[in-house]
């Protein structure tokens, strides 16, 4: 397992509570690590809020990757891709996890918490983690990603 030893910060919106405790078990079986920075219980939130604290945390280097959950995943991916350094990928299959790593290095996982089965996401959560980043071409595409940030 790649991230063995490494510590994974996790955060979600009321919306994907659930899934995020699930995940958390999941990483917990696995031996991983996890900071949970939130939400503690299904009262309404907002997805910026955790899907920021998750995005922050990652870009300033404090954890090597993060998991973002809310109800769909695209408002988390969204937030989460505001960071400069973060690439956040919302994976709805064991493929998508796995090209986001080999293509993308992706360093944020985001998954919708009301629309992807647990079974799914046990497998999503296993490619992502073990899938290693390919590099070669997908390097310069990467350092693209931020220059075309940087473009006014």
């Amino acid at each position: 397992m790649e991230q063995s030893g490494k510590k994974i910060i996790i955060g979600s919106d009321h919306a994907g509570f659930a899934m995020k405790e699930y995940i958390k078990s999941e990483l917990a079986r696995l031996g991983i690590a996890v900071d949970d920075v939130g939400v503690f219980n299904e009262e309404k939130s907002d997805y910026p809020l955790y899907a920021g604290r998750v995005a922050r945390a990652v870009a300033k280097g404090e954890y090597e990757r993060g998991i973002a959950v809310c109800g769909s995943g695209i408002g988390a991916s969204i937030t989460a891709n505001r960071f400069r350094g973060v690439r956040a990928a919302l994976c709805v299959t064991e493929e998508m996890a796995k090209l986001s790593r080999l293509h993308n290095n992706a360093n944020v996982l985001v998954i919708g918490g009301r629309i992807t089965p647990q079974n799914e996401v046990s497998k999503i959560l296993n490619a992502w983690l073990t899938v290693g980043f390919e590099g070669g071409r997908h390097e310069k595409r990467i350092r693209m990603i931020d220059e075309e940030a940087d473009r006014k």
